[in-house]
């Protein structure tokens, strides 16, 4: 190998560990966000409804705007999207590293050698895939159960704003029909 292949390989190698720390860690957040997904769905089915954060955010911010209620649903499911699509290259960066020791272990003749580092390999990219599949699918439902509870907010907010506008016109209207009598 020349001056910059191995300077090349070199990097690849360091990167490995980082690459499978982040697998790692992305992969207890799939699980814990599966785990939630189940709570909230086990909520909805006794309780008939679930955690609603888009109602939680207004309570607090009165004054949001639909524009801010919309934000909120895109950041409640921002990391998830994040992690379903960075994982599976992750993976796929976790499997090519090893890759390069297994060709050397291969030409030195060294089976138990390439055989680590493929193992190394292969799990890194079941985990990453693993990882993806859990946030996609907890992504995908909770994006739908947070649009549905938007459109729920959005309409008593209407429906609360024409109550409240009924009633402001209404003792108007009476007014003035009383004062043509």
């Amino acid at each position: 190998m020349n001056g910059i292949e191995s300077f090349l390989y070199e990097i690849s190698k360091f990167f490995l560990t980082p690459v499978l720390m982040l697998l790692c860690a992305m992969f207890v957040y799939a699980l814990f966000c599966l785990g939630t997904l189940l709570f909230d769905l086990g909520l909805r089915i006794f309780r008939g409804t679930g955690r609603q954060p888009i109602a939680r955010y207004l309570r607090a911010h009165p004054k949001a705007t639909q524009e801010d209620l919309e934000l909120q649903v895109l950041k409640q499911i921002e990391v998830q999207r994040i992690v379903s699509r960075i994982a599976p290259m992750l993976g796929l960066v976790a499997t090519m590293i090893p890759m390069g020791p297994a060709l050397i272990a291969v030409s030195a003749g060294n089976a138990q050698g390439m055989a680590q580092n493929l193992v190394v390999a292969f799990s890194a990219v079941i985990v990453a895939l693993l990882s993806a599949a859990m946030t996609y699918i907890v992504q995908s439902v909770r994006k739908r159960w947070l649009l549905e509870e938007l459109n729920a907010v959005l309409d008593l907010r209407e429906q609360v704003q024409a109550h409240a506008h009924v009633h402001a016109v209404a003792p108007t209207v009476h007014l003035a029909g009383a004062l043509h009598a």
